[in-house]
């Protein structure tokens, strides 16, 4: 194996290092406005698509709309017409309230009342069932029937009575004009707008009008059937009242005329008699007391002075001082003793009489207190629920007296501010708007389409790209050579040799041939990574080109399972290769000297052999080694290297390997494939041949301006 490191020659050498990307989070807005502008056309194409579109949409295929708005305002404050306090009050205005009315505004209860009075449903506008169907709707229809064809969906049939279909009809004519209704509130104000959106400008005016006007009624009937119905509560519960308040009365009546006549004055004197009752039994009492301790002691004396001791009597004591020495004086003493003691023990008797007279005297007007007590609180309790029954019956009849003088002078929340005025202009659709939104939306598809086309690339359109993914040079960017036949391809490049697959062709020839200029490369190896890159083209076109430079060359055809070689040329020879290295059939019957195209050919053949284990052996290295010394140029076309390794057998014996890539075609990972392979095998490329570029692609993908090789590209393909 050749291992010298002379440039293009067969050698083990390092990569050229890739260029680097990107960070994943970093934005190269460099690369993004040339992305951006290679696809300038297709933007711009899009763009007058998407405006015209949208003209179509604006002038022609849009129905007109009219808007018409109706303004209201709520009243917080209202002034009174009585001077009654409501039953309903007005609202306060606060951020709930304004938000409840907003959606009072949109309710369906209201909406239904509008559609009956205006009778929306007979207007097909708001009413489908009213219109012909359009293109759209058959349209929807028909896929749908397709679709329920298609999966074996069988519609239920469910039967309405003439109320239900009605009702249903009704429900749908709502929704429709709620679809139609915008209810706005003015920023920190009390403030509404009702927007009625129609095909129609009176329509909308009227709608809109109407709106306001049965809001505002809906408003007065709320708060008449409020105070109807508090009129009709209030009249119930004042004949309840009434009716508790009579039955109290009688009570308090029927238990005065139950008991004795009291009173907290009665019973303040009877209070004061029962005092003056106890002082004079604490009276008594002491009496007793003092009643029974004389007693004890007349009863207990014995001698004549304990007796005069005890008595205290003036006369016993006269008769004491003659008592002793006088026996009838004596008597008298004793007598006079005993009607002391006697009358002591009467006055005892009496004292004790007295005492319990006065006790149950006291009894009885203890008793008759608290008797009377007792009524007294049983009465005052009467006479207090009497009182508060009272109150309540006062209370509601003069509320029930109130809430009928406010029924029919009820005034609503809101009052109109502005009514719907009959628009002059539709406002949909915003024609202008439409435009530019449509022109905005052309360049953001157009520019989508772009990215994603550049996000979905896999392939190489430009050497640069190429370069930088690989680190191989390119050598070579050939056009697509513009002729219907591979048999034509040579024609066309005898034919026209300025033009630029021809031109082309020399700068691939002078890239190869200056690669070493001491030593410039003898044999020359093309492949590629898959069929039908161009580099069979390729091999002829730089083999045709080479005898321009007065060389001899030998044009090898390497891939001998496919024998391509005989798509360009008739009267191919059978026999080639396979039999020349089996000593068959000597050089000169193996060359086929093609009509118009200098170069020798040895073609492949058909052969049980393995491709393989024949460039592999010593015969054909042999071979190459004579050729090499016969020849100034062998150009060996090779198999695709991910189909077969013939290639990387063969480039051994080569002296440069140019590798060709289909310009917007081959996969990135089938070239890192390919080099890979290349690699295991110790084997380096000598550079890359970008093939079969397009013109037209060029310009579709907007490189045409940018990369100057490309332009005159075009340029000479459309000239000649």
């Amino acid at each position: 194996m050749n291992t010298s490191t002379r440039p293009g020659r067969l050698s083990i050498a390092p990569m050229t290092p890739p260029r680097t990307e990107p960070e994943d989070d970093e934005i190269d807005l460099g690369a993004l406005l040339a992305t951006l502008w290679r696809g300038k056309w297709l933007i711009a194409f899009l763009t007058i698509a998407a405006i015209l579109i949208g003209g179509y949409y604006a002038y022609v295929a849009a129905v007109p709309l009219y808007r018409s708005t109706a303004v209201v305002i709520l009243e917080t404050r209202q002034d009174q017409v009585v001077d009654l306090q409501s039953v309903v009050s007005g609202v306060s205005g606060d951020t709930s309230e304004v938000n409840s009315e907003v959606e009072v505004l949109r309710a369906r209860s209201l909406m239904g009342k509008v559609v009956d009075r205006l009778r929306l449903e007979i207007d097909p506008e708001f009413n489908a069932k009213l219109r012909s169907p359009g293109v759209v709707d058959q349209a929807k229809v028909a896929v749908t029937t397709a679709v329920k064809e298609f999966a074996g969906i069988e519609d239920a049939v469910i039967t309405l009575s003439p109320e239900e279909e009605q009702e249903r009809t009704r429900d749908a004519v709502i929704s429709s004009l709620l679809n139609k209704v915008t209810v706005q509130n003015i920023r920190q104000s009390l403030v509404f707008q009702i927007t009625v959106e129609t095909e129609n400008p009176k329509k909308s005016a009227l709608i809109a009008d109407t709106i306001v006007d049965l809001y505002i009624l809906n408003q007065i009937e709320v708060k008449f059937e409020a105070t109807e119905q508090a009129t009709i509560w209030l009249t119930n519960r004042v004949a309840e009242l009434q009716q508790e308040l009579e039955s109290a009365q009688s009570k308090v009546a029927e238990f005065s005329a139950s008991t004795q006549l009291v009173s907290v004055e009665g019973l303040q004197a009877l209070e004061r008699q029962i005092k003056d009752q106890r002082d004079r039994i604490d009276g008594v009492e002491q009496a007793r007391a003092a009643t029974e301790t004389t007693l004890a002691a007349l009863e207990t004396a014995e001698t004549l002075e304990e007796k005069l001791a005890a008595a205290n009597d003036v006369q016993l004591n006269r008769f004491a001082q003659r008592a002793e020495t006088n026996t009838a004086i004596r008597q008298s003493f004793d007598t006079r003793f005993e009607q002391i003691v006697t009358r002591a023990r009467l006055d005892l008797s009496r004292n004790e009489q007295q005492l319990a007279a006065l006790q149950e005297s006291s009894a009885e007007l203890d008793a008759q207190l608290a008797t009377q007590s007792q009524d007294l609180i049983t009465l005052q309790q009467l006479t207090r629920e009497a009182d508060a029954i009272r109150l309540l019956y006062e209370y509601f009849l003069t509320r029930m007296q109130e809430t009928s003088a406010q029924q029919g002078i009820q005034q609503a929340d809101s009052r109109v501010l502005s009514n719907a005025v009959v628009p002059n202009t539709p406002s949909f659709p915003r024609k202008s708007l439409i435009l530019a939104l449509s022109a905005i939306l052309g360049l953001m598809l157009g520019a989508g389409l772009v990215l994603l086309r550049e996000l979905r690339n896999n392939s190489f359109r430009t050497a640069k790209d190429l370069e930088a993914h690989t680190g191989y040079t390119v050598l070579g960017q050939i056009p697509l050579i513009p002729a219907r036949q591979r048999a034509k391809v040579l024609n066309y490049l005898s034919e026209k040799p300025t033009s630029a697959a021809a031109e082309a062709i020399r700068n691939l020839r002078t890239s190869v041939m200056l690669s070493d200029v001491d030593n410039p490369p003898k044999v020359i190896l093309s492949t590629s990574s898959i069929p039908g890159e161009g580099k069979t083209t390729n091999s002829l076109a730089l083999a045709h080109n080479l005898l321009g430079l007065g060389k001899s060359v030998l044009l090898i055809e390497g891939d001998i399972r496919r024998r391509t070689m005989a798509q360009y040329f008739k009267d191919m020879p059978k026999k080639g290769l396979v039999s020349l290295l089996a000593g068959d059939i000597e050089l000169e019957e193996a060359l086929f000297k093609a009509s118009g195209f200098g170069a020798d050919i040895l073609a492949g053949e058909k052969t049980d052999t393995n491709a393989a284990d024949l460039f592999a052996s010593d015969k054909f290295k042999t071979f190459i080694a004579d050729m090499r010394e016969n020849y100034d140029i062998i150009v060996i076309d090779t198999p695709p290297v991910l189909v077969v390794p013939d290639a990387r057998i063969i480039s051994q014996v080569a002296d440069a390997v140019l590798f060709t890539v289909q310009w917007d075609k081959t996969s990135k990972a089938q070239v890192d494939e390919a080099l890979r392979m290349f690699h295991n095998s110790n084997q380096r490329v000598s550079g890359l041949v970008l093939s079969q570029i397009s013109p037209r692609g060029m310009k579709k993908y907007g490189y045409n301006d940018s990369y100057g090789a490309y332009s005159g590209y075009g340029a000479r393909y459309y000239s000649n």
